[in-house]
């Protein structure tokens, strides 16, 4: 298996990158993730217990049984990896629309 694909096993589903995007703005509650991302509640259940399981997040305690999140040391270090992403996809998207410069 390549470096690559042991990634893509864990931040490759659908919403991970998007989930880890959130909470690099900070700590960040079950509803609010779910209302910022538009989430289906039962995907994100998922996607965070898998997150949590690779280290890329944990949990924090709250008070009246809700649940908050927070990056990892691990889940940190895919600031740079968003941040590229987000400006390949800018720059797909201003060269499909004309106004990319050459």
């Amino acid at each position: 298996m390549s470096d690559l694909s042991a990634a893509l096993d864990i931040v490759g589903a659908r919403w991970a990158l998007l989930i880890v995007e959130q909470l690099l703005e900070g700590p960040q509650r079950y509803g609010d993730l779910q209302r910022e991302l538009g989430v289906p509640t039962n995907m994100l259940a998922t996607r965070l217990r898998e997150l949590e399981a690779a280290g890329v997040l944990r949990r924090l305690p709250l008070k009246h049984n809700t649940r908050a999140y927070a990056l990892t040391e691990r889940g940190e270090a895919l600031r740079g990896a968003i941040d590229a992403l987000g400006a390949w996809g800018a720059a797909g998207r201003d060269a499909s629309t004309g106004s990319a410069t050459q």
